[in-house]
């Protein structure tokens, strides 16, 4: 069983046939997902998606790319969705200085907030880290984010960075990317990472695993970075998905069986 440990099916992409992607991610034995939140209100908890199934999930949080528009209605409202049942975790959050649609010290202080809101409810972080690796690491040292942990979604460092936030408690999580033919440290990261830091995702819509990139991507395809990361490493693929299964239920305090509805 697989674990997409990073989907956004509230994305327009999906408008049209959301129920037949996460259908298809059943018929994939993709056993749990959770739904990312990113940036508008309205996608950081889809009330409807996570009744209607039992084994979908949701985190709630500030895109780095929206830092600007927080307002202090908009952090109020975090901490209220933060606390529903089945939101595991605060994410996606973090900093982005590839693009800096918002100001980057603006970032950093949405940033450290959002932290400190997954301190207050003891969730973990899913943390969007781009460009910006020596700043992240520097605020998640300063506001003791170590003590809730997270993940490292969709890791696009180094394998020397990798080690840094083994060490600080962080798990990483590898996608599509690491399937493309020019991915050079995310293949070294795929093949010296320990399964025991290792999560699984898609980003879907985004990052599609080859073969089906320049697609729409879908929780379904999780199985294929799965099948890469497995070939990379040289066991079998069932090793890679029951460990990244175990981790990621671990990280965000998910237990038992679930059934496909």
């Amino acid at each position: 069983m697989y674990f997409d440990t990073h989907a956004h099916l509230d994305d327009i992409q999906f408008a049209e046939d959301q129920a037949a992607v996460i259908k298809r991610a059943q018929k994939a034995e993709v056993e749990l997902i959770i739904n990312v939140g990113c940036s508008d209100p309205a996608t950081w908890y889809n009330e409807a998606l996570i009744q209607k199934y039992n084994f979908i999930y949701a985190a709630v949080g500030l895109h780095p790319h929206e830092a600007q528009d927080l307002k202090p209605e908009s952090l109020a409202q975090l901490y209220e969705l933060a606390q529903k049942p089945r939101v595991v975790a605060v994410g996606e959050i973090g900093l982005d200085y590839h693009y800096d649609f918002s100001p980057r010290a603006t970032q950093q202080m949405v940033f450290r907030k959002m932290i400190g809101l997954a301190r207050d409810l003891q969730l973990p972080l899913i943390i969007h880290c781009r460009e910006a690796y020596e700043d992240v690491l520097r605020i998640i040292k300063a506001e003791k984010a170590s003590e809730v942990g997270g993940v490292f979604h969709c890791y696009s460092g180094s394998w020397p960075g990798a080690k840094e936030i083994f060490k600080l408690g962080f798990y990483l999580a590898l996608g599509g990317v690491v399937t493309f033919a020019n991915a050079r440290k995310a293949v070294e990261v795929a093949r010296k990472i320990p399964l025991e830091y290792l999560l699984l995702e898609t980003d879907c819509p985004y990052l599609t695993p080859v073969p089906y990139r320049g697609q729409r991507n879908e929780p379904a395809y999780v199985v294929k970075v799965a099948e890469k990361i497995a070939e990379l490493k040289g066991i079998a693929v069932e090793e890679v998905a029951q460990a990244t299964l175990v981790n990621g239920k671990r990280l965000f305090n998910i237990a038992g069986d679930f059934k496909k509805t």
